[in-house]
């Protein structure tokens, strides 16, 4: 418990004064870009505080002048914090609507073009939603997504979301998958407790959309290479 203390206690205390006075200069500006690198520092400052060491491995096989869909596993509340700050560029995420109403971040979140993705919602929420994400990458952006929706319940990979791949073929935005492990031990859905450790994040090669003739099969080719990335305790139990 005490490492989630020094971790909130790091975004609260650093995350304040940064929204504080980087969301108004932002604004003036009329660019995030900035505040969205100081956000991650911020992040990483958090994780660290939390005793939590990030190793990272294959970042040679992220594009390097091309905007891209990174599709991640997801196995605990602390994969995005683990995840966005070794990304080498800024990126909108998908997430749920609910965390647009947090105070500060909330506004932080929209001026970074963040994607709010409603749970079970109706089908032209799930089309904006589509449509924003599509807005965000031909602005230049890359994208972070967690194609199975939500945390998985026992850490071993799960089925995957239809719409990130609708996404990709429409675009043609190469995918980057990426295979997390580490976090699903240090804290566990249901938890806020954090067990300090080690975080690993391994970028795989691209995968390219366009060589694929429909969603479902590049759903299935993205899938099979973050299983194959795991370790075996993660890897999904129905294959």
């Amino acid at each position: 418990m005490f490492a989630s203390l020094k971790l909130l206690f790091v975004y609260i205390t650093l995350g304040s004064v940064a929204g504080i006075i980087g969301i108004p200069y932002s604004f003036l500006k009329r660019d995030i870009t900035q505040l969205y690198w100081v956000a991650m520092w911020i992040v990483k400052t958090g994780v660290r505080a939390a005793g939590i060491h990030v190793q990272v491995e294959g970042i040679e096989n992220i594009p390097a002048e091309r905007s891209c869909i990174f599709m991640c596993n997801h196995v605990s509340n602390l994969d995005p914090p683990v995840v966005l700050p070794v990304l080498p560029r800024r990126c909108s995420v998908l997430l749920k609507k609910e965390l647009m109403s947090i105070p500060i971040l909330g506004t932080a979140m929209r001026m970074g073009q963040f994607v709010p993705v409603e749970r079970g919602g109706k089908r032209d929420a799930a089309q904006a939603s589509v449509k924003a994400a599509g807005e965000a990458l031909r602005s230049g952006l890359s994208l972070m997504v967690f194609p199975e929706g939500t945390r998985s319940r026992n850490g071993r990979l799960s089925m995957f979301k239809k719409g990130p791949f609708f996404l990709a073929q429409q675009t043609g935005a190469p995918i980057v998958p990426i295979a997390l492990s580490g976090t699903e031990s240090m804290m566990r859905k249901g938890s806020v407790g954090i067990t300090p450790g080690v975080a690993r994040v391994r970028f795989l090669p691209v995968i390219e959309p366009a060589q694929f003739a429909s969603r479902e099969e590049t759903l299935r080719v993205v899938r099979t290479a973050i299983a194959e990335a795991l370790p075996e305790e993660m890897r999904p139990m129905e294959d």
